[in-house]
């Protein structure tokens, strides 16, 4: 009985919320099926051909193979006619077969970012492979983007300090360039990585 009551008093409260619930579904079902879907007509190693009907995805977007475990992100590289994409498996492609679908996600790949994403180790498409569970956070960022305007970069020079003793002093590291390791196999550039990882993101 007090079920009752109690909902018939919030009733007028929940009405919009109900409503923009079912907005809310309505535009995901929407974009859902606005969505291209394709089909593989060839597999060769890591290269997938994919045709779609019509909505031919633009070149850097990210398809989805339906009904797949794992997951399978493929990257469009390439438009050949007739409809047809070449893309590149971002994982393995045992198992495909053509006629497999596949989904256009509207998208290029992305990724998580932010502070929740220091010291993780995430794979090409952005999921956790350090076994830590997944990251908590709603912000992401697209792998391919412009550079930033010059006017936008900072012109501050700064030491990024890596912990690193004979680094710091001997072949300091800018802050904001670019970095390269350079060496033969087994002299330790695997190591020295890590320990860049380990300290910078501490």
């Amino acid at each position: 009985m007090f079920a009752l009551r109690a909902a018939s008093k919030t009733d007028k409260n929940l009405l919009p919320f109900l409503g923009q619930l079912s907005r809310s579904h309505a535009a995901k079902a929407a974009k859902a099926a606005a969505a291209a879907n394709g089909k593989i007509v060839a597999v060769i190693g890591a290269v997938v051909d994919v045709q779609f009907d019509d909505n031919l995805p633009p070149i850097l977007n990210a398809l989805e193979v339906d009904n797949r475990s794992p997951r399978l992100v493929l990257e469009v590289a390439q438009h050949l006619g007739e409809n047809t994409v070449r893309t590149i498996a971002m994982d393995g492609t045992e198992g495909l077969v053509r006629g497999q679908k596949v989904l256009d996600t509207g998208y290029p790949i992305r990724i998580p970012v932010g502070a929740e994403t220091l010291g993780r180790i995430i794979n090409v498409i952005g999921e956790p492979i350090d076994e830590r569970g997944p990251i908590d956070t709603d912000k992401t960022a697209a792998i391919h983007a412009e550079a930033p305007e010059f006017v936008q970069m900072s012109v501050e020079q700064e030491i990024l300090v890596t912990g690193i003793k004979v680094v710091d002093l001997l072949a300091p590291y800018a802050k904001g360039g670019k970095i390269g390791l350079f060496g033969g196999a087994g002299v330790g550039k695997t190591v020295l990585i890590m320990e860049l990882i380990n300290n910078v993101a501490k």
